[in-house]
């Protein structure tokens, strides 16, 4: 897997996954909203640990800055 994400990207898609969490366990989000909530954090996260979203490969879109 060639890396596709850059930091903004990531640092986006973290701050929306705590958004998320944090919105369940303060009961905001509940029942299946709620899980459909932190199956999406979960995913954002797993994306921004491995800089790698399936997505961006099968639109051909790279947030990784261009290497010299």
């Amino acid at each position: 897997m060639k890396k596709n994400m850059g930091t903004i990207d990531k640092a986006i898609r973290i701050a929306i996954a705590l958004l998320l969490v944090i919105l369940y366990f303060t009961s905001v989000l509940e029942g299946t909203l709620g899980i459909i909530a932190l199956v999406v954090a979960a995913v954002f996260l797993l994306t921004s640990v491995i800089s790698f979203c399936p997505l961006y490969t099968a639109c051909g879109r790279s947030t990784c800055p261009k290497k010299k």
